[in-house]
């Protein structure tokens, strides 16, 4: 097998990774507790489910460096970037607006717009890949490093300038949760944090410098092909930014909901080393089983995303019971009978992602890739 066609394995498992890890999260199986690590740190701290979203950004900046490769004049660039964007949004806008219906009294009733969250994980995504991609078409590796700490510091000064002078960090008392409901309203955030949404707009700022990490260390492997030194560059940096992180957590503590700056530099470092990892073992070696798996999640990443978050929706919509939907049913009469607790939970989502996997399977067979 070809140098490139090794990069693009690794990239592809390190992207179909991300997305299995997701589904796993996201559909945690009802009727116990989840294992601590799947899920989300209320606040401060950090699990591993809060490691799965900023690496897909990640690999979101990888792909640019591929994507972009090619030059093209700036308006097809600009209409590019601004269309996948868009569509990007909206696709996220209406996944939280479905089933566009809902029951009242005992009747189905139409959803307004005035009660559908507008912010959420893809339309994070469009709008870091926006911010992301003028930035890669137009600077330089130094200037993107330069952009992105003046985001990760320039975010840092905001929080602590224009959040409540009692409690610039909270939930409620940030600068971007004012930002949210000036701009957005309750209404339209997200339903579970009283005005809090951690997809908001200000977020998107940092959230966009994992992004540009991602193209730099791809971009890095594109201009070093085959070198075990760059690898282990790679890696050193992985570790320093790691140590970075935390060594600047107490100030700025890590949070995922808040998307802070060191919650940055500690994801980007943990990718950087996962992602040298994987080039170093799938490099020059041909596809297996194991990578297989893999490159099928990452073939067609948003469509499967999609199809997770829906389905799911969909089985609960199946009534089984009074108030209990088709999942739910199968959670707690199926796998916590076989597996009591949190096992039982892992492995009803194993089992609902491997029903993910097997659209994006039947898609790879047929050779479809969904690009938008």
């Amino acid at each position: 097998m070809s140098k490139a066609a090794a990069r693009f394995l690794s990239l592809d498992v390190f992207r179909g990774l991300t997305v299995c890890l997701m589904i796993v999260v996201n559909t945690a199986g009802p009727g116990a507790k989840a294992y601590g690590q799947l899920v989300h740190a209320k606040w401060f701290g950090f699990t591993a489910a809060d490691a799965v979203f900023p690496s897909f950004l990640f690999a979101v900046g990888c792909s640019m460096a591929f994507a972009f490769a090619k030059p093209i004049p700036v308006s097809d660039f600009a209409v590019k970037v601004l269309r996948r964007a868009t569509l990007i949004f909206l696709l996220g806008f209406l996944m939280y607006w479905f089933p566009f219906i809902r029951e009242v009294d005992g009747r189905w009733a139409f959803i307004p717009f005035s009660d559908t969250r507008v912010m959420g994980v893809l339309q994070r995504i469009a709008l870091c890949y926006l911010l992301a991609a003028f930035a890669v078409r137009w600077l330089s590796p130094r200037l993107i490093v330069a952009l992105s700490a003046v985001f990760l510091l320039g975010y840092w000064a905001i929080l602590m300038t224009f959040g409540d002078p009692a409690a610039p960090l909270s939930k409620l008392g940030n600068a971007g949760t004012h930002l949210d409901l000036f701009l957005i309203g309750q209404n339209h955030l997200y339903r579970k944090d009283g005005g809090f949404d951690p997809e908001g707009l200000l977020g998107t700022l940092p959230a966009t410098v994992n992004v540009l990490a991602g193209y730099l260390a791809a971009r890095f492997l594109k201009e070093n092909p085959g070198s075990s030194s760059a690898l282990a560059r790679m890696a050193v940096v992985g570790i320093v930014l790691i140590l970075a992180g935390l060594a600047w957590s107490p100030l700025f503590p890590i949070a995922k909901k808040l998307w802070t700056g060191s919650f940055v530099l500690l994801t980007v470092g943990i990718d950087l080393v996962v992602l040298a990892g994987l080039t170093k073992v799938l490099e020059g070696r041909e596809p297996n089983r194991a990578t297989y798996f893999f490159q099928v999640f990452g073939l067609n990443p948003l469509v499967i995303y999609l199809f997770s978050e829906l389905f799911v929706i969909v089985l609960g919509m199946i009534k089984v019971a009074p108030g209990v939907g088709l999942y739910k049913w199968v959670g707690v009469n199926l796998f916590q009978v076989v597996a009591p607790g949190a096992f039982g939970s892992l492995l009803c989502a194993v089992a609902y992602m491997l029903v993910c996997w097997l659209l994006g399977y039947v898609m790879a067979r047929r050779g479809a890739v969904v690009k938008l």
